[in-house]
């Protein structure tokens, strides 16, 4: 036993509380190399009369490391534990001081969880779990009140650049409720609706004003009032760690360099403010001279951006905010962040903006949940790019979930495009087949999924700004046949409680092999998802399922096995969601 590769720690996503009464252990072992493992645990202060071997399951294994869980009921909220690892040769006790043959025979020396403070419980908001995401860029959903249209606007649907405008706004998302109705989604993230100069607001000009080309703050309540009518969720952007150039802040440091009261509200390395071979002689966004960063450790920046979080959410009625570049601001601020957001509307939905492994965001003191773009990549390397096979997709998305308290993974925001990405179609190069299964996937897969508008009905487009194409409205020019689908997957995931809360274990995923199988399971309710990431027809064959009827929720095809074991046939890119027939 290769015991150099076993590796624990107390807290973080190693050993957490998962609610008032339960807690999560993990640990981690040489792949094949161990058993069995079981936690040792009990009460520190009452250790002969509540110790308990528990048995730990596999949960996930990668290219080097097996990954087990379980979760222990202390009777008293306290735990004290270590490690049994067993392999047919050998057996050890692992404590936090080490490893030994012998069972320790006091637990003084097992890894400690002091107390389950319900304060230090990480709670995310429990109706994310259920939700389905919408994701809007307003300037190119609708133009609904022409009215507001922007100087030099042009004609609908013509070709985006960095700094065209077409004239959407509010009112044209209001009065295409309908569409996202009929579709079925319970959410929609908006990127900025803040005043800003650029058409993608990312540059605000004032956190306390809609961009009059958007609308009003009256328009914006009404959208809100009129989607939580019809069980929509609203997600606004948070632009906090920089501002715009017209930032009247900025704009006072400009005119007034070093005399400026505002100063220090920003990151200033040199006077006068200027450019130097591309380089502000300030710190900004990825040297973006119009986006300068705010130094959020300053009092007078902290009080206003947490004064405009909680505005809001008390005053529109926000259910949350998405946060923009959220890795670049300092921890402090996202602490009282948090707990004034949560003061404001305890259900509302913290999203952190991250692209990496973001466990330091997620230890349920700062966000709820991150963009989850390692889910993104694995997913689009297995379905679209090819780069791994079904052993290695497994291996990279169990690994993933292991990084983070199940809380986190629960909410955790599934996406597979972006205004910051080429669109999920030009990825697949048009091939709708690959686009429907990496959807089933993400539809299937623990999180909530969003939806990037238009990719139902077909909107294509390559990397910014050609991502950020007008909504097609005209139905004769929209794909209804993918509609159905994004229509259908939804039906699905709500009328399965088990896609939506339950574990996640993988029954196929074979090296070199294109064909995938995994179960969602909640209590004694299975759904089996099978799919074929192949230009060939493939039989997926699962053992040890006992004999029965399964039913297709998606096809409403019956599939029965009247021996152990449970052979699918699937056509090419075809995919199956079994559930128990009757």
């Amino acid at each position: 036993m290769l015991l150099e590769a076993v590796y624990h720690r107390p807290k973080m996503n190693w050993a957490y509380a998962y609610d008032e009464s339960t807690i999560h252990l993990r640990i981690r072992t040489k792949k094949d190399d161990v058993d069995q493992v079981f936690a040792w645990a009990g009460d520190k202060y009452a250790w002969e009369n509540t110790q308990e071997l528990i048995p730990m399951s596999k949960a996930f294994t990668d290219s080097m490391f097996d990954y087990w869980e379980c979760e222990a009921k202390p009777p008293y909220r306290r735990l004290k534990y270590g490690f049994l690892l067993k392999s047919e040769a050998e057996a050890w006790w692992m404590t936090e001081t080490g490893f030994q043959q012998e069972r320790p025979k006091t637990p003084d020396r097992l890894f400690d969880f002091p107390f389950i403070n319900p304060v230090d419980i990480f709670k995310a908001p429990e109706w994310v779990k259920d939700a389905v995401f919408y994701q809007i860029f307003p300037e190119r959903f609708a133009n609904g009140d022409p009215s507001l249209n922007p100087e030099g606007v042009l004609p609908w649907g013509g070709q985006p650049q960095r700094d065209n405008f077409f004239g959407g706004d509010l009112q044209g998302v209001i009065d295409h409720l309908d569409h996202l109705s009929e579709l079925g989604v319970t959410g929609i993230y908006f990127t900025p609706v803040f005043e800003a100069t650029t058409n993608h607001k990312y540059d605000t000009q004032d956190y306390m004003k809609v961009d009059p080309h958007f609308g009003d703050a009256e328009t914006l309540k009404k959208l809100v009032d009129l989607c939580h009518e019809r069980g929509i969720r609203v997600l606004l952007d948070a632009v906090f760690n920089h501002s715009g150039r017209t930032f009247a802040p900025f704009v006072d440091v400009r005119e007034h360099g070093e005399q400026s009261k505002y100063k220090d509200w920003f990151h200033i390395r040199e006077f006068p403010l200027a450019v130097k071979d591309g380089i502000p002689t300030y710190d900004a966004f990825a040297f973006e001279p119009m986006m300068p960063k705010l130094n959020t450790e300053n009092p007078e920046v902290k009080e206003y951006l947490l004064k405009v979080a909680e505005y809001w959410i008390k005053e529109v009625g926000i259910d949350g905010w998405r946060l923009d570049v959220a890795n670049e601001v300092d921890h402090q601020f996202w602490r009282d962040f948090r707990q004034t957001v949560k003061a404001a509307n305890p259900e509302a939905y913290i999203l952190g903006e991250l692209w990496h492994e973001a466990s330091p965001w997620l230890q349920g003191d700062q966000f709820d949940a991150v963009m989850n773009y390692p889910f993104t990549d694995a997913v689009l390397d297995f379905v679209v790019r090819g780069t791994l096979d079904a052993k290695q997709f497994a291996e990279a998305v169990g690994r993933q979930l292991t990084l983070y308290p199940l809380q986190a993974s629960e909410v955790a925001f599934n996406l597979l495009d972006s205004h910051d990405t080429p669109r999920l179609l030009t990825l697949c190069e048009g091939n709708k087949n690959r686009m429907k299964l990496a959807s089933l996937i993400q539809f299937t897969y623990p999180g909530t999924p969003c939806l990037y508008y238009g990719d139902e009905v077909g909107l294509d487009g390559g990397q910014d700004p050609d991502c950020r194409k007008c909504m097609e409205w005209d139905t004769s020019k929209q794909d209804r046949e993918l509609f159905s689908f994004y229509r259908k997957l939804i039906e699905v995931r709500k009328s399965l409680p088990a896609l939506r809360t339950g574990s996640l274990r993988f029954l196929k995923a074979e090296a070199g092999e294109p064909v995938l199988a995994f179960e969602r399971r909640l209590g004694t309710d299975r759904v089996l998802i099978l799919l074929n990431n192949d230009a060939a027809i493939q039989t997926v064959r699962l053992e040890n399922q006992p004999a029965g009827v399964w039913k297709d929720a998606f096809s409403g095809r019956i599939w029965e096995n009247r021996q152990e074991g449970l052979d699918v046939r699937l056509p090419a890119y075809g995919f199956a969601v079994l559930v128990p027939g009757e």
